[in-house]
């Protein structure tokens, strides 16, 4: 659940610093700034001849990415504190087993928010002008150790504990975005987050989902399982440059759970103590197969609009469906979020 929550931070903080560069290049620092921006995927751009009499301070860009860096983990792991384990129970370090709660979906989004993270903070550092394989290498690795930091407090909660399922998601997340930039310098395949709202007829399984994911939209997106697709998303283009595909065309393969109403079983306890049991209600893995759009091949001269879709491109574009559950169960969606 703190997942998305993780991912919206890191954002806030990686497009923090300004872009504005100041002072008179040499030609030697011209040549040097094309080829420095050239390997940035976020922030390549052409630059006009009055760019060219501009040169860029990277060693300024480096402390303000590294600053960025130790204020933003630090005042996230701050905030996160509060809102998820100021009113828990403190213990001493232990270990929690969870890798079969709520379908793995909740460990595919650690990978996501790992994989995300890594990308934003691996074009921080682009713009701070580090090599492409040294900001890869230090970007990519930041959501893995960023996430293990979050998972010591786990480790201290007694509602939680540390989850080596959590770390090896954490660890995929990150390997998932490093490999594809050493192995293509650029992300064929993307993971992503679609989101939908649930709403359930039987008036005790309402009361049980706003009970343990929240009544209202956003606290449903961050907790309710049932709700989130996770996507592995394919450019066409990418492995097929001589094509006419075009080159934002994507398709997505899904994976996403439904009818789970606890971690590990339907079996809870209701505010009056009585033990209920919804066994009836079976937990079904889903797969999904959708096109979809990778935003950031949308050629614009607008840095505005290059920024919200290297945002935008971290979730599903809403598109036609079709879903096959564990149960044998098969259905098409017009629009699927």
């Amino acid at each position: 659940m703190k997942n998305i929550f993780i991912y919206l931070l890191s954002i806030c903080f990686a497009n923090s610093p300004s872009a504005q560069d100041t002072g008179i290049a040499s030609n030697k620092n011209f040549l040097s700034e094309i080829n420095q921006l050239g390997t940035s995927h976020f922030y390549h751009q052409k630059l006009s001849f009055t760019d060219s009499l501009q040169t860029i301070n990277y060693k300024s860009r480096q402390w303000i990415v590294g600053g960025i860096s130790i204020v933003g983990y630090g005042g996230s792991l701050i905030v996160l504190n509060e809102a998820w384990y100021k009113n828990d129970e403190r213990t001493s370090f232990h270990v929690f087993d969870d890798s079969k709660e709520w379908l793995q979906v909740d460990k595919i989004g650690h990978g996501w928010t790992a994989y995300h993270t890594g990308r934003a903070f691996t074009s921080l550092w682009q713009w701070a002008g580090l090599p492409h394989k040294k900001a890869v290498w230090i970007g990519g690795l930041s959501g893995a150790l960023y996430l293990t930091a979050i998972e010591f407090l786990d480790a201290h909660s007694a509602k939680w504990g540390w989850s080596w399922s959590d770390i090896a998601a954490n660890i995929g997340g990150s390997a998932l975005f490093m490999g594809q930039e050493f192995l293509w310098k650029e992300q064929r395949i993307q993971l992503k987050f679609s989101f939908h709202t649930n709403h359930y007829s039987d008036p005790q399984l309402e009361q049980r989902a706003d009970d343990l994911f929240g009544s209202s939209w956003y606290e449903r997106m961050l907790k309710d399982y049932n709700a989130q697709t996770y996507w592995l998303s394919a450019n066409l283009r990418a492995f097929f440059p001589k094509s006419k595909i075009p080159a934002w065309l994507n398709v997505a393969v899904g994976y996403g759970g439904d009818g789970m109403f606890g971690g590990f079983e339907n079996k809870w306890t209701d505010e009056n103590g009585n033990e209920i049991t919804r066994y009836d209600i079976p937990r079904n893995r889903q797969f999904y197969l959708s096109p979809d759009i990778d935003f950031t091949k949308i050629k614009t001269n607008s840095k505005f609009l290059r920024t919200t879709f290297f945002i935008l491109n971290a979730f599903k574009f809403p598109a036609p469906a079709l879903m096959i559950d564990t149960q044998g169960k098969v259905k098409g969606y017009f629009v699927y979020f």
